[in-house]
């Protein structure tokens, strides 16, 4: 029997996904984000990316010449800027002007160019950044303002709160009752999550990431957190502050997405995505840094290549050639 599906007169044109096209759909995703983070701490966010963009075009131009290469298509193909602006939007707004230098020296001179450019970088560029100047400059990185109060500077961030205040005997409840706390996790990243997860989805309906990567994350941290705060809600946070306390949720919709850096099998993005999580809430419980999402990420994009190795579909026809090998 024959099988019919109906189908439209032609001709057939295929759809063409240009880097500049896919980076823009990204920056446009990233705007309900910026919005909240405007809100949160201040019109000062705006300046710090304009500036990241700055320091990533400047930075991109000199690498091109130096390495011989024309500046057209890459200076406008949107990959530095928007490398600007996930790095800009992962350190607090009052960081100096020299701190976004290094880190965009750090994110396109090093993690991208001397790899060799755009999609032979093994690692994640705008991470890579955030990871320098982390490890360099921790204090700077501290200096986050209080949310909603732009002239206050905050003593700590929620998530290094939460740990230090737990470390010393207090109780989950009695933590997230003071004013950094909100209903569901930090005061104001509530709605920097929700307007990261609008971009998210937009991308996602866009088609322009992969839906296994997002939901591993996102899905592994609710699974691995909600038992041990069920168990004991005392001393483990809920799994919904583990989501809008930090970063998780713009990493997983605009980070671990990354085509050149993570997995490209199916399987392998949700092994990914997993790693991602399991390492961020091990880095959060016991690691030296109150987030780690961004040093999380550089460790799986280690593994990514051994991943897809491992995780790769079999050709049609590969167990039979090799039974007869």
């Amino acid at each position: 029997m024959t099988r019919r599906f109906n189908t439209t007169p032609g001709p057939y044109l295929p759809v063409h996904a240009s880097v500049q096209r896919t980076m823009g759909l990204v920056l446009l995703a990233l705007l309900p984000g910026i919005a909240a983070h405007a809100v949160v701490f201040g019109p000062a966010v705006l300046l710090h990316i304009g500036m990241a963009c700055g320091w990533a075009l400047l930075i991109e131009a000199a690498m091109l010449w130096l390495r011989g290469r024309p500046l057209q298509p890459f200076i406008s193909d949107l990959s530095a800027p928007l490398t600007g602006v996930l790095f800009a939007l992962a350190v607090p707004p009052t960081a100096p002007w020299w701190l976004l230098a290094v880190g965009m020296v750090a994110a396109i001179a090093v993690a991208k160019h001397l790899y060799g450019g755009l999609g032979r970088n093994p690692f994640n560029p705008a991470m890579v950044g955030v990871a320098v100047v982390v490890l360099s400059f921790p204090l700077e990185y501290t200096r986050w303002v209080s949310p909603y109060a732009w002239d206050t500077l905050a003593q700590a961030t929620p998530l290094d709160l939460l740990r230090q205040q737990l470390n010393s005997g207090q109780t989950f409840g009695e933590i997230s009752a003071q004013p950094a706390f909100g209903l569901l996790g930090a005061n104001g990243w509530e709605w920097i999550a929700l307007g990261y997860t609008v971009g998210g989805l937009f991308l996602l309906w866009k088609r322009v990431i992969p839906w296994q990567t997002p939901v591993a994350t996102l899905g592994t941290v609710l699974a691995i957190s909600l038992p041990f705060w069920l168990f004991e809600p005392d001393v483990h946070p809920s799994p919904l502050f583990h989501l809008m306390a930090g970063g998780l949720v713009f990493a997983a919709f605009f980070i671990v997405t990354d085509p050149v850096s993570g997995c490209t099998t199916p399987r392998g993005r949700l092994i990914f995505g997993a790693g991602v999580a399991l390492l961020t809430l091990a880095i959060r419980r016991w690691g030296g840094f109150p987030d780690g999402v961004a040093f999380a990420v550089l460790l799986m994009n280690l593994a990514a290549p051994l991943i897809d190795r491992v995780s790769r579909p079999r050709w049609y026809g590969e167990r039979e050639r090799t039974d007869d090998a």
